[in-house]
């Protein structure tokens, strides 16, 4: 009785949250407390850790609440309710996408659309450049941003990919280890 009633509670989490993470809190609230799956003090320090650690919030809390309330399958349970809407709107858009891809106006939309995000992710890549380099203007976080920037752009000319995002990030933490906490 308890995977029903944790697949139907974060089933209408799911359903009805809108407006992202925070706006989902006050609803998952009501279902959580209610429900007597945790106190008003326990959800709260649930959504801190769930703040703090990838995914999002009500995936993490779901989940949460779901192991311990009925462990692996509780988890499983919750999880599965609170991504299924979501899980089933994007599938009908992903359907109806398919089919307008071939439309003329959808596709000058798309090709209309490739530069902007590229100028947005280059603006947006600059600004956090400039915003590391001025916030902490030391000659270790320029140089530390000089080099990565070389190594990136280095990666693509010696292979066609390139360094992969996630080598790339373990070798950015070691090279701030290195040079802010050993320096």
């Amino acid at each position: 009785m308890i995977l029903l009633d944790l697949f139907l509670g974060f089933l209408k989490v799911g359903l009805f949250a809108f407006g992202g993470a925070y706006g989902a809190i006050p609803l998952i609230r009501d279902v959580v407390v209610s429900c007597g799956w945790l106190s008003e003090d326990a959800l709260t320090g649930m959504i801190a850790v769930s703040e703090s650690t990838p995914g999002p919030i009500m995936v993490n809390v779901a989940t949460y609440v779901g192991f311990s309330q009925a462990g692996i399958p509780g988890a499983l349970a919750a999880t599965t309710a609170v991504v299924l809407p979501s899980f089933a709107v994007v599938l009908l858009i992903a359907v109806l996408l398919h089919s307008l891809v071939r439309n003329a106006y959808v596709q000058a939309v798309l090709k209309g659309m490739k530069p902007a995000m590229a100028g947005i992710i280059l603006a947006t890549g600059l600004y956090l450049t400039l915003r590391n380099v001025t916030l902490s203007p030391s000659v270790s976080a320029v140089v530390m941003t000089v080099l990565l920037a070389m190594i990136l752009s280095g990666s693509r000319l010696v292979t066609k990919k390139g360094i992969s995002p996630i080598a790339f990030i373990c070798l950015a933490a070691l090279l701030g280890v290195a040079v802010f906490h050993f320096a």
